[in-house]
């Protein structure tokens, strides 16, 4: 699997990230900030895996979200990475009733998202963009498309007749379907940190 810098450092920023939250709810597992920010940090590392692991690490996300709901019903960021939670689901699901039922999910968390902080670009951005989000869907599975996507998250299989420029384009292709979703949380998780004044994670090893 070929990396740019700037995707291991982010996997070693969120993994920090998830280790630091996991250690913190052990203290305190009411902390819906950390629990946000821990469901945060598994959707940015999702992206990274292969298909079987990137659901089961959604799955996992949507757990902490939810839990954090339960101690803060009208959190607004939570609901809202929730939205983006099950955006991602609904993509990684070739049959299209289930991956609508994961769509309308979303827009429901979004809307609550953006009732609860109706000032919020982002929330009413990615409301609009939940509306189209099917017809995406629809297309890139007629195509076979997201198999290929996710599939340059994980380990590369293939023989060596996969070319370079194939990869690129797998890797463009999936930055285009989950990239307005992971982008967005991982600002969320960067904020949280920030408030919460954390000590930054020690650099990655060159």
């Amino acid at each position: 699997m070929d990396m740019q810098q700037g995707d291991l450092d982010r996997i070693f920023f969120f993994e920090h990230a998830r280790k630091t939250a996991e250690a913190t709810y052990a203290k305190d597992p009411l902390d819906a900030d950390n629990l946000t920010r821990w469901g945060g940090a598994l959707l940015e590392l999702s992206q990274f895996q292969n298909m079987a692991e990137s659901k089961k690490m959604i799955q996992e996300a949507i757990s902490k979200l939810e839990e954090a709901l339960l101690v803060n019903p009208k959190k607004h960021d939570t609901l809202w990475c929730l939205g983006n939670a099950h955006t991602s689901q609904a993509f990684m699901t070739p049959d299209q009733d289930e991956a609508k039922e994961y769509f309308d999910k979303s827009a429901i968390y979004f809307q609550q998202a953006l009732d609860e902080d109706p000032g919020n670009d982002l929330y009413r951005k990615s409301l609009e963009v939940a509306a189209k989000a099917p017809e995406l869907h629809k297309e890139i599975h007629a195509h076979g498309l997201a198999q290929q996507a996710m599939g340059s998250a994980g380990p590369s299989t293939s023989s060596g007749s996969k070319t370079t420029l194939k990869k690129k384009k797998s890797s463009d292709l999936k930055y285009d379907i989950f990239g307005w979703i992971i982008l967005a949380v991982g600002i969320v998780a960067w904020v949280g940190f920030a408030k919460s004044q954390l000590p930054p994670p020690p650099p990655p090893p060159r």
